[in-house]
């Protein structure tokens, strides 16, 4: 009896650690929340997936209206998007294309965190690690273990004074990097001029071809499909329909996301020879399959096996 009444005080005593470390956890991640959105900020960045390499410049704005932002691809074909709140321009001067994107989902860096936290720790494990050092910053280093093989791990380097993420890794199932963001010059707070948020192609967008991604919210859509495969801690977050080519055609958006981790389902008319099966690019895994008449398109930053588990599961239901 008195070995059991010492277990269970060991195993008390670890619980109620584990249950403190994760609470500490959470304090950090909110921390990197509210950075990314309410902190003024300028820098440079270096992206890798694989085997691509990219170098950006982002410049970060808060003021009553909300939030604007210019993000510059410095690296390969040139790219830039401003952003205003949920509206993004992006424009490909290359093609002389201006994408209009008024409802954009996607987290960039390095607000890459969701605004809700709490159920994080159902799936992952959160624990605090050493201090380093970024950008010549302080960062505390931060871990997200999944609890199942379902998603991948991240490692996140924390900016000890303001709360900004430095540098995120997201890794495999061997513990390894397969993608990873890091800023290599930063400057936080300060004054950010107006000037410094305008695109350098404004003056020349009137002769370019103008996009307009139109997307409408379709609960009705939700009566034709089925999603015979759960996944745990995933759940439902969008259900758009999105016009994105200039021919009209349209496609149904689906975001599933556990809190860290997003999963993109789209469903369009089967072409005449569609590319089917898996391909991985770095972190980013995209699963094709047809269904009927229709194409499947299962991609997200999840190992291979949570995609085809998902997509297999999606099939239109039977009138």
């Amino acid at each position: 009896m008195k070995h059991a009444s010492a277990f269970l005080v060991c195993f008390l005593l670890w619980n109620a650690s584990l249950r403190a470390e994760q609470q500490e956890g959470l304090y950090w991640l909110g921390r990197v929340v509210t950075a990314a959105q309410k902190l003024n900020y300028a820098g440079t960045f270096s992206y890798r997936n694989g085997g691509i390499e990219e170098t950006s410049r982002i410049t970060h704005l808060f003021e009553a209206a909300g939030e604007r932002e210019r993000l510059e691809v410095l690296d390969g074909s040139p790219r830039e998007l401003i952003r205003n709140n949920d509206e993004v321009k992006c424009y490909l001067p290359e093609s002389h294309t201006l994408i209009i994107d008024k409802r954009a989902q996607r987290r960039t860096f390095p607000a890459l965190l969701p605004a809700s936290l709490s159920s994080l720790t159902e799936y992952y494990l959160i624990r605090k690690g050493p201090l380093g050092r970024v950008a010549e910053h302080e960062s505390q280093i931060i871990y997200l273990e999944p609890k199942d093989d379902l998603r991948y791990g991240q490692q996140l380097w924390i900016d000890v004074n303001s709360g900004l993420l430095l540098k995120s890794s997201l890794l495999n199932e061997r513990n390894q990097p397969i993608e990873t963001f890091a800023f290599t010059q930063l400057r936080i707070g300060g004054a950010i001029e107006p000037e410094a948020l305008k695109s350098k192609y404004l003056a020349q967008s009137g002769k370019w071809r103008v996009q307009q991604v139109q997307a409408i919210d379709s609960r009705a859509e939700d009566a034709t499909w089925q999603f015979n495969a759960e996944l745990p801690g995933f759940r439902k977050l969008t259900n758009l329909k999105r016009q994105t080519r200039s021919d009209g055609t349209e496609s149904l958006h689906m975001v599933f996301s556990d809190g860290l981790a997003a999963i993109s389902v789209f469903i369009e008319a089967l072409p005449d020879k569609p590319d089917l099966g898996m391909v991985s690019m770095g972190a980013i895994n995209v699963y094709r399959r047809a269904a009927g008449k229709h194409l499947l398109v299962v991609m997200g930053e999840t190992p291979p096996a949570t995609l085809k588990r998902l997509g297999d599961g999606i099939e239109p239901k039977r009138k």
